[in-house]
């Protein structure tokens, strides 16, 4: 990069009214890469021959490969226009599914972005993804429609049905942007009404009308949808270097005045009189058509060489001459119409600056969780104007908000990079060695011959030394933060607080002395941490410059934060500044593999390195299992494979080997089916069969456990002195997904009632309390019918893990618990509600069984489980002691790794056991009592579970794919062999394609999107999300009863069990027992008659 230019950058970035910081957005393939080439070949970098080609942004070899893009860079940009120098901060971001993370990423630092849609494929899945992620962080968008010489040179289409066609386009996306609008308006006006009527007296109760509409006529929604007469759409083809905006480019400036009052109908249908064409087809579209009619379809020299005249326009004549037309073609447009020139000059004008962020979005910006702004401290709320300043004053605060961490290698640092010499430091070296060679020639040979050699020996080995170090040193890996200013100006060698994105700032101001800096000596904060900024440097793409400060309202890159920040953070000098609100992922991480060295020796070395990954990627996760696999849990497919190949070539460094998919599935149960296998009603014959299948499984139970036929089991501890009575029962689906979308809400009480417990108190927001309240009136809502009769009051915990979604229920007669709701009663004054002694085992053991399920060792989802009886006969030392070792157990954590909650489990009760040993007399043969209780209550609750009908949840992915008709057939036979379902089928208008919506279990799709491709010739490409959990229809465990099943899947019943196949897949991967019938000496059949 040259000085001049580097040197310029740096005067801008002090300018915030003269900065634009946007990113590029788009689905798959729609060309932001190539029009991010076409924007940096205007500064110069990169040549405007081979903008499209290069891809420059596309740094990672995978990335070309592919052709696809990866992660999120970013590069500044100088352009002038209407006499003003701006500075663009330019970041490209992936279209992919699996890397939408990267998009979050992207989209928090920006204050607008470009959406590119293609002309020929319109509104396509992730366009509308991306549309909503820019919509929740506020930033501002302007619009390309890219492509349109597939319009010409593909379809075929005249330039009147391409005006529709692009029409229709326009009109998608402003449908899309329309929804997200309406949903807010309408959102807030329920809230204010909601407010209103908490507040209303009595007599307001007459009814009312409601009116949905009335919200929505008041906002103005005027700057909100794009328009070409608005300025904020540019018609471009990036991979041939042209793009307009106005359409007063085509005409004279003595014929402005006319078109000016023609621009706002020039683009509607109503302008449109019989039989005439409408203005933009007239003198905007049909000239482009005319060129590639002239230059690509035709090739006429003449034709063309008139156009260029006319156009005054400078052409070489090697593109004249040249075979391909798309050469010439590019030629032409990227001087008569350039497409930086459109989008950059749309950029400046429409897109706002750093110093015009909204009050809303910093208000959002700042509140964290379920935290209103009101409710923050005074010093946190007056950093508002700070934000809203944007101001780089030596007095203003600095604010930094890292999105994310990415690797750099040590040789491609500024400080690291070979710096050309001077003519003058060439000179005095080669002075230096004329005066060695000197001093050599003159001295004694035989003395000095020995002295040399051992010199020369020392000088061999610390030479070797040190390029051994260098190489160390230039192979690690080097961690750069991706951040913004927001305030103040960052300056190299400056300390600041890092703040995790679970600080408090009220905790800290309570805690740190008025007026205190990050300079002072100040006492430990949980989630803060104070730290020195390394080097500070300029992003440009591939290569990084190194910069000694940046004001407010730039986007830089940060070095020396790796020990500081694992994937986001907040920087700043006051301790009264909050945590940036998390980043918003589209994408649910939840392909894994277990990972491992082919040599065991480097494992080490790979656990470095899945470190090292964990934080250069802001989607995967790294978890150690309990039974001490390393397993890797990324988006998809194509996100695995990367974070497995930087594993191998830049993080490990060493030969690893990749496990089949772990495939995630839950456990649960369902009401007793009223059809049979062959959809016939269940009779008295299935029911006879029933009860004496219940007979024999009753008669195969274990010593101890009773289960009767409505499914109550009754489990006894093994020293007699204890039995509970369990029943389990499946919840209704709206409940199970009302609690998996609550887990958070979960976590802050039970929380609550271990501070309860401990006598101590948790400060709640009033908003989270708010929240409870409603979850609460939901689940009431939604848990209807005389079996659920105040099942709510009785929730005695959740699980897995505190917050998972399946719920104990206390129906003990007589025992009256506090309730896990007790943080909205805490106002009342209620009387104290006692707990029992080995309350806790009992939940504990609810939790043990909720862990891991009995058909496959998967957690479970969707159940209840009722304690109808729990008695104990026991003597009141041995009750007291371990009743002491119970309540001094901490909580389980909730945590996500399955490893560490049964290390809980396996701790606690390691300690209780030795505490109850201590104390003398509390341990018979069997164990600890607290620990026969929490085996009894897993092994009851486990019974239960298979006294119900048991089912398998597969995690499904939601399938969006784009094929043309004749492909449509080969598609649905790929889909139907992998276990999918097609939810909805629509063809795009003015198109031959078609939009297909399907669910796709995850375990059937490995391979998928490779498979679509091969069979459909590339024409159709699918899009995965994870979308939930679903129930798997068919019976692991089904045999034939009724007449009518015999007679149709046969005595054996043999035929393929999808479900059991699921099953038995996963208990051989965890090393259980599965039952199936293996051949171990195998003969061929032979006849004994002799043929005659």
């Amino acid at each position: 990069m040259g000085l001049t230019i580097l040197e310029k950058i740096i005067a801008l970035q002090k300018k915030t009214s003269h900065i634009r910081n946007l990113c590029i957005l788009a689905h798959v393939d729609h060309g932001k890469t190539t029009l991010a080439d076409s924007l940096v070949a205007s500064n110069g970098i990169i040549s405007s021959r081979l903008a499209g080609k290069l891809r420059y942004l596309d740094s990672r070899e995978d990335e070309q490969i592919r052709g696809i893009t990866m992660k999120s860079s970013a590069i500044s940009l100088h352009y002038t226009t209407g006499g003003n120098e701006y500075l663009i901060n330019l970041i490209d971001s992936p279209g992919h599914v699996d890397f939408s993370s990267e998009v979050s990423t992207a989209v928090r630092l920006c204050d607008g972005a470009i959406v590119v849609v293609d002309a020929v494929e319109g509104v396509c899945p992730q366009t509308q993804v991306v549309l909503r992620q820019a919509w929740l962080e506020n930033i501002r968008p302007v619009l390309v429609i890219n492509k349109i010489d597939r319009l010409i040179v593909e379809l075929k289409l005249t330039s009147q049905e391409a005006f529709t066609h692009l029409q229709k386009i326009l009109e998608q996306v402003n449908a899309v942007t329309g929804s997200l609008f309406t949903s807010k308006v309408l959102e807030e006006r329920a809230e204010k009404d909601a407010e209103a009527q908490s507040s209303c007296t009595e007599n307001s109760s007459a009814d009312q009308v409601y009116d949905w509409s009335a919200g929505l006529e008041e906002t103005d929604d005027s700057d909100l949808y794009f328009s070409p007469d608005r300025g904020n759409v540019v018609f471009a083809s990036a991979i041939d270097g042209w793009g307009f905006r106005y359409i007063l480019r085509f005409f004279k400036q003595r014929a402005l005045s006319h078109f000016i009052k023609l621009i706002s109908p020039c683009f509607s249908l109503s302008s449109q009189s019989k039989g005439k064409k409408p203005l933009f087809v007239q003198l905007v579209l049909d000239n482009i058509w005319n060129m590639y009619d002239a230059v690509v379809t035709r090739r006429d020299k003449e034709k063309v060489e008139k156009m260029v005249t006319s156009l005054g326009l400078k052409v070489m004549s090697r593109d004249l001459r040249h075979s391909d037309p798309k050469v010439l073609l590019s030629a032409i447009c990227s001087q008569w119409l350039p497409v930086s020139r459109a989008v950059l000059s749309m950029v400046c004008e429409k897109l706002p600056c750093p110093a015009e962020i909204s009050a809303e979005r910093v208000e959002k910006l700042m509140s964290v969780g379920a935290r209103r702004f009101d409710s923050l401290p005074e010093k946190t709320q007056e950093l508002k104007k700070a934000f809203l300043d944007c101001s780089a004053d030596e007095t203003a605060p600095v604010i930094v908000f890292v999105s994310k961490m990415f690797a750099v290698d040590s040789k491609a640092l500024p400080q690291n990079k070979q710096r050309p010499l001077t003519q003058e430091e060439i000179a005095q070296r080669r002075e230096l060695a004329r005066q060695r060679h000197a001093e050599r020639q003159a001295a004694n040979q035989s003395y000095i011959y020995t002295l040399f050699c051992s010199a020369d020996a020392l000088c061999a080995q610390t030479e070797a030394l040190s390029v051994k170090a260098a190489v160390e040193e230039e192979n690690k890996e080097h961690f750069v933060a991706f951040a913004r200013v927001y305030s103040g100006v960052v300056r190299k060698g400056q300390k600041v607080f890092v703040l995790g994105p679970k600080y408090d700032p009220s905790l800290a101001l309570r805690a740190l002395p008025e007026g205190c800096s990050v300079a002072d000596v100040l006492p430990s904060i949980p989630h803060m941490t104070c730290c020195t900024v390394d080097s500070l440097y300029l992003l440009m793409g591939r290569e990084l410059e190194e910069l000694d400060e940046v004001p407010s309202g730039n986007v830089l890159g940060i070095g020396g934060m790796e020990e500081f920040i694992l994937k986001s953070a907040t920087i700043s000098t006051s301790p009264a500044c909050p945590p940036f609100t998390p980043l918003n992922f589209e994408a649910t991480p939840i392909v894994r593999v277990a990972v491992e060295p082919k040599h065991p020796s480097e494992m080490p070395k790979l656990v470095r390195g899945m470190r090292l990954l964990n934080q250069a990627d802001p989607c995967a996760e790294v978890l150690i299992q309990e039974t001490g696999e390393h397993v890797l849990v990324t988006a998809g497919e194509v996100h695995l494979q990367r974070c497995l190949d930087d594993l191998r070539e830049r993080f490990a460094k060493i030969e690893i080997s990749a496990s089949e998919p772990i495939i995630p599935f839950r456990e649960t149960v369902i009401r007793p089916p009223k059809m049979d296998m062959v959809n016939e009603d269940l009779g008295k014959q299935q029911k006879v069969a029933v009860i004496h299948q219940v007979k024999e499984e009753q008669m195969k139970n274990p010593e101890g456990v009773q289960v009767d036929s409505t499914g109550l089991v009754t489990l006894t501890t093994p020293n007699k002195m204890a039995t509970v009575r369990v029943r389990a029962i499946p919840l209704p689906e709206e409940v199970t997904r009302l609690l998996e979308d609550n887990v958070e809400l979960i976590r802050t009480m039970e929380q609550f009632s271990l501070f309860a417990w401990e006598d101590k108190t948790l400060d709640i927001n009033q908003k989270i309390l708010e929240n409870i309240q409603d979850f609460k009136v939901k689940l009431e809502s939604n848990l209807q019918g005389h079996k659920w009769r105040g099942a709510v009051e009785h929730i005695w915990a959740f699980g897995p893990r505190r917050c998972g979604p399946n719920i104990l229920l206390n129906n003990i007669e007589g025992y009256r618990r506090p309730s896990v709701w007790q943080c909205l009663e805490r106002e009342k004054e209620t009387e104290r509600a006692e707990i029992r002694d080995f309350d806790n085992s009992i939940v504990s053991g609810f939790q043990l069984a909720t862990l891991s399920g009995p058909m496959c060792e998967e957690p479970l989802m969707g159940v209840c489980f009722s304690v109808e009886t729990w008695h104990m006969k026991i003597s009141a030392p041995l009750a007291q002691q371990d009743s002491v070792d119970e309540d001094s157990q901490p909580a389980e954590p909730s945590n996500d790794d399955q490893s560490e909650s049964s290390d809980v489990h396996e701790t606690s009760s390691n300690r209780s056991r030795s505490r109850v040993e201590a104390a003398g007399g509390s341990v018979d043969c069997y164990g600890p009592f607290s620990g026969q209780l929490i085996a009894a209550m897993k092994e009851a609750c486990r019974f239960a579970f298979q006294a119900k009908p048991q089912r398998l949840m597969a995690a499904m992915y939601t399938c969006e794919i784009m094929a043309t008709a004749e492909v449509l057939g080969r598609m649905y036979a790929v889909l139907s062999k992998r276990e999918g379902r097609v939810l909805q089928e629509e063809m795009k208008e003015g198109t031959d394609m078609f939009i297909i919506k399907a669910v796709l279990p995850v375990a059937e799709s490995f391979g998928f999107a490779d498979e679509i491709r091969k069979r459909t010739s590339g024409l159709a490409s699918p899009q995965l999300v994870f979308s939930h959990w679903e129930v798997i229809s068919s019976d692991p465990f089904w045999v034939p009863t009724t007449e009518e099943e015999y007679l149709h899947f046969g005595e054996k019943a043999d035929s393929t069990n999808q479900t059991l196949k699921y099953m038995n897949a996963v208990r051989r991967r965890k090393g259980l027992y599965v039952e199936e019938k293996i051949v171990e000496h195998a003969e061929k059949q032979r006849t004994l008659s002799k043929n005659k």
